[in-house]
């Protein structure tokens, strides 16, 4: 007998509940911990207190919000739309083909994540790059252009080529984050479930929920060398040693050959950190977002968080 694979709604409430967190989440320690992470892969021989340092002489504590308005926010607010769009698309093609929930899962985070890093996370993640690195203009006492006279510069200079500069890089970043994430905090949510007797699908504690996707997370972080491929590709650092029109494999050489492996993993420690806060985040405040988005919209939100 053959069952229906029905493809789940894309809901309002669902979307509103992923923009919401994600808002918060950036606006929080989210941007401070991204530019931290971007800082220390652009400058590979700064370890983590170099990097503070380094931050903080560029504008004090504004100096860790560099890139939130509008990059930022722009990010936050339509990446988890695309990701519900596309995954839930994804995820049904995969079922029709006779893939489990389990395979199917990663395949829809996979393809949704390439679909975001295209559709707006390229020129996103590189305008946040280029406004956190063009520090070298104000070393100099000039003050940077604004953030709208940067875009408008380089998309005059290099078009949509230069606004999206790195968004290969990202596309692979968000393909392999996906699929490793969603993989390793299931692995880590199993374990938990042996471990804490819960085997029979009882609803895990907050801090289990944390724990298991901390773990996912912070195992994920093992693709960090295309994180600091992607800020060099997009950096406004000044390298006379570094090549024109970089590549993928142009920019792992040179990062290779100046920093050797130490500097491919240049970063990861903020970068694992923000995995964990934007866990807590979802798993802490998702709840009570459910509630107010519940009551705003009138329709129940489907989406897990």
């Amino acid at each position: 007998m053959s069952t229906t694979v029905e493809k789940k709604p894309v809901k309002f409430s669902n979307l509103l509940l992923g923009a919401g967190l994600n808002m918060f989440e950036v606006t929080t320690l989210g941007q401070p911990l991204e530019v931290v992470k971007t800082t220390m892969a652009a400058n590979r021989s700064d370890g983590f207190a170099g990097a503070i340092s380094r931050i903080w002489g560029r504008g004090g504590v504004l100096g860790y919000y560099q890139g939130l308005i509008p990059w930022a926010w722009i990010e936050a607010s339509t990446k988890g739309a695309v990701l519900l769009f596309v995954a839930s698309e994804a995820e049904y093609r995969a079922k029709t083909f006779g893939a489990g929930n389990f395979t199917s899962g990663i395949a829809g985070g996979m393809v949704g994540g390439l679909a975001q890093a295209y559709a707006t996370m390229g020129f996103c993640t590189c305008m946040k790059t280029v406004e956190i690195t063009q520090h070298r203009l104000a070393a100099q006492g000039v003050k940077p252009p604004s953030t709208w006279v940067t875009f408008a510069n380089i998309y005059k200079q290099e078009g949509i080529r230069g606004i999206n500069k790195g968004v290969n890089a990202v596309a692979i970043r968000q393909v392999t984050n996906w699929g490793s994430r969603f993989g390793l905090s299931r692995l880590a949510e199993q374990g938990i479930r042996k471990v804490t007797k819960k085997e029979q699908g009882e609803r895990l504690s907050a801090i289990e929920r944390i724990l298991a996707s901390a773990l996912g997370g912070g195992l994920s972080a093992w693709n960090q060398p295309i994180e600091v491929i992607r800020v060099e590709m997009q950096s406004k650092k000044e390298d006379p040693n570094r090549p024109k029109n970089l590549t993928v494999g142009k920019t792992l050489k040179y990062i290779y050959g100046q920093n050797g492996m130490k500097g491919l993993y240049r970063g990861v420690a903020p970068r694992i950190g923000l995995g964990v806060w934007q866990t807590v985040c979802m798993v802490a405040l998702g709840d009570i977002a459910k509630e107010a988005v519940e009551k705003l919209t009138g329709e129940a939100v489907t989406a897990k968080h």
